[in-house]
């Protein structure tokens, strides 16, 4: 009979990394009944994984029908924005370790959307607001043979507003949102504020006249709720007071 080897004694010896910890997800299927419902699910999971690898553990082992969005995994595309322990963040940023494991963790919808199912929200409405601030560069004159310059000082003023990966986390922190969907919401004045101080472009009036409406800027109270929120860590508010310092004195 072969005698184990050291590795292998030392390797069964030694403590296991997995915990047990249960999530309470909000539940919500409106072919089956209009009120939501919160559900528990204990599973064993490395405290060192993020909440998202906890939800694929539920989802493919456990209950197939858990409903949530997630693409790349990794803090770029945004899509996997929920409320976890009752804060806005990332599911593929957030590790368990990080928010209490011992005591349960709590997911649900990110607030200020219609919820479709489960952990997921109607994004329309927020996409809409995207779009009616002109994300885009607006120019005169005839397209460039080359690339348009611009100096590192200029970039610099907008630099943190290209941050933004449009997880909504910071609009449906807003608590002006919460009360109206009317309001444009933080993630799209930030997306202004990225091309009103621009150098290259030419659209920051229209911009600024778009967001001079009343469900625009000056419904921010200045909660601080969507920097907090930011996975990207932009300081959102303070973009949104330079907008609002824009409209006063028309220079940026």
């Amino acid at each position: 009979m072969a005698t184990p080897t050291l590795d292998k004694v030392e390797a069964a010896s030694a403590p296991s990394p997995y915990i047990t910890v249960t999530f309470r997800i909000r539940r919500f299927n409106p072919e089956i009944s209009d009120e939501a419902t919160w559900q528990d699910f204990q599973i064993e999971i490395d405290p060192k994984e993020r909440v998202l690898d906890g939800l694929h553990k539920i989802k493919w082992d456990l209950d197939g029908t858990l409903t949530f969005r997630r693409s790349c995994a990794h803090g770029i595309c945004g899509s996997d924005a929920m409320r976890i322990n009752g804060r806005n963040r990332l599911a593929c940023k957030t590790l368990i370790k990080d928010i209490n494991p011992e005591k349960p963790i709590t997911v649900e919808a990110i607030k200020g959307l219609t919820v479709l199912k489960d952990l997921v929200v109607d994004m329309d409405p927020f996409f809409q607001a995207y779009r009616d601030v002109m994300p885009f560069l607006i120019t005169s004159g005839n397209e460039p043979t080359r690339e348009r310059l611009q100096s590192a000082e200029d970039r610099e003023r907008f630099d943190d507003t290209t941050k933004c990966i449009l997880c909504a986390a910071c609009t449906s922190s807003c608590p002006v949102f919460w009360n109206d969907g009317q309001y444009f919401g933080p993630a799209a004045i930030v997306n202004a504020h990225r091309f009103i101080f621009d150098s290259r472009d030419e659209g920051g009036e229209q911009r600024l006249e778009i967001l001079n409406d009343k469900d625009g800027v000056w419904r921010c109270r200045t909660t601080f709720n969507c920097t907090d929120a930011c996975p990207r860590g932009i300081e959102v508010t303070k973009a949104i007071q330079e907008v609002k310092r824009a409209l006063i004195t028309r220079r940026f």
